[in-house]
């Protein structure tokens, strides 16, 4: 699964960024505002075989594990973070602060893992990070309001806080229904774009893509570093969130 359309998508919010000169005020899209229009109730991109679709924790536990990238997933190169992996039966929940933090998976939430790896610098070029994420979801419609969560987060927290010693600033997001902007490999999908700086002062570019298939998210962030282009990093978030729903298929599909 190829998703040619991420890579534009993520350079218009990233153009959109830019024109705003950085700052965390955001005009939203039309598309970004409406509910979308994709949808849990829409004719679906892909039909599971009922009896493979995830019921219980157990059940989306081990659907999440078989679907999250590991280190040697994104490339021959990468490795684990510490940590390398997020801590069962929570998922990641963007407070009143604006600050990430993982908290104990509501009701509705069968299974959420998150694997965090990494590319090493090397020679002129500094470290990237990544995170693949999968969260199975006891039905189509939480899995659609977790879309929908995510776009409001950004509108409601431009400049969001994944560390005490880290930020990410002059968030944007586009929402990407099905059909929408030649949008197929996905139920619904958000892309988001915006700057990462660590405790240094050094900001890098910063891209999170998630897409939902029946009651199943698949998510990955990327955050670059020195030496690595744009294009280059949207290219491997695309990649990782294609495979990643390719398995989810793959996983669900009847004989």
């Amino acid at each position: 699964m190829t998703l040619l359309v991420t890579g534009s998508l993520l350079a218009g919010c990233s153009a959109q960024g830019a024109a705003d000169g950085g700052s965390t005020r955001r005009t939203a899209s039309p598309q970004a505002t409406a509910p979308p229009s994709g949808g849990a109730t829409a004719t679906p991109v892909f039909t599971p075989d009922a009896s493979l679709v995830p019921r219980t924790s157990k059940d989306g536990q081990r659907l999440v594990e078989s679907v999250v990238f590991a280190p040697g997933d994104w490339g021959r190169d990468f490795v684990a973070q510490d940590p390398a992996v997020s801590r069962p039966g929570t998922w990641a929940v963007l407070d009143d602060g604006c600050r990430w933090e993982r908290e104990k998976a509501p009701r509705g939430v069968l299974a959420s893992l998150s694997r965090y790896s990494l590319l090493p610098a090397g020679g002129s070029k500094g470290a990237v990070k990544v995170t693949a994420v999968a969260t199975a979801h006891s039905s189509a419609l939480g899995a659609d309001e977790q879309l929908s969560t995510t776009l409001e987060e950004v509108l409601r927290c431009p400049e969001q806080h994944p560390r005490a010693d880290a930020r990410i600033t002059g968030l944007n997001s586009l929402s990407t229904p099905f059909g929408a902007r030649e949008q197929e490999y996905a139920d619904d999908s958000v892309l988001e774009a915006g700057q990462y700086v660590d405790k240094d002062g050094a900001a890098q570019p910063y891209r999170w893509m998630v897409a939902r298939l029946g009651t199943v998210v698949v998510a990955v962030s990327v955050t670059g570093a020195k030496g690595h282009t744009e294009q280059e990093l949207q290219q491997l978030g695309a990649d990782a969130l294609g495979q990643m729903l390719v398995r989810v298929q793959q996983r669900l599909k009847g004989k």
